[in-house]
């Protein structure tokens, strides 16, 4: 127990972004949130250029398994096949250590012309993640399509957000801090901060952050 009385369970939620192909650079939402946030720090997943499904899950689960407390996932393009690997492989009970995951922009790589460098993570994995989590997708996003985007969804038993038209959700986008990105993460922490206080009647209630940033508008799918 801290100073501020939470057990390792009850402490706000570590934010892992875990980036895709060549790492998430300037002007990228990922790297956006990391300066500004205060929650967010980078997962280090190596060989940047040239992923290897096995390497990258491996690494992710090292940077869960670092942190003493709950841990959400803010992942981007391959990242999120990475997650979906790492829920498929590993047998955490729901909802623990992972408490949530925002997965933005998944590329398809069960595609026939998808290059090889990303090829080696299919077949994309079926089976449910164990932590609840939501799925953004893109209408015009180059690699993958709309409705495969809602199937992944429908997959991992993730809540689907149709972001409109934003390409591939990345530094193209021109997102800068993503607000709306930042409201579905948010959600995210009050879902896991309010299940937590559920479980430890003891804890003071929890002010929801998106309140404190405000709502956006947004098309849901379930």
């Amino acid at each position: 127990m801290d100073r501020f009385g939470h057990t390792s369970r009850t402490r706000p939620p570590v934010v892992l972004t875990v980036p895709g192909l060549n790492n998430s650079g300037p002007g990228h939402w990922q790297t956006n949130w990391e300066t500004t946030r205060g929650d967010c720090e980078r997962v280090d997943l190596g060989r940047w250029s040239s992923p290897n499904r096995n390497a990258w899950v491996t690494r992710l689960d090292a940077a869960i398994r670092e942190i003493d407390g709950p841990v959400i996932l803010a992942a981007h393009s391959l990242g999120c096949i990475t997650v979906a690997w790492w829920g498929a492989l590993q047998s955490q009970a729901y909802g623990w250590p992972v408490t949530g995951a925002l997965l933005v922009a998944p590329p398809d790589c069960d595609r026939v012309e998808t290059p090889d460098m990303i090829g080696n993570f299919g077949p994309v994995p079926r089976s449910q993640l164990p932590f609840p989590s939501i799925l953004v997708a893109s209408r015009d996003d180059p690699y993958i399509f709309f409705e495969r985007a809602h199937s992944m969804g429908k997959y991992w038993g993730s809540q689907f957000v149709d972001a409109g038209y934003c390409g591939h959700i990345n530094a193209d986008s021109g997102l800068g801090d993503w607000q709306f990105g930042q409201s579905l993460l948010d959600r995210l922490i009050d879902d896991a901060q309010t299940r937590a206080a559920s479980a430890d009647p003891g804890l003071p209630a929890i002010r929801p952050t998106a309140a404190r940033r405000g709502t956006q508008e947004m098309h849901v799918q379930g």
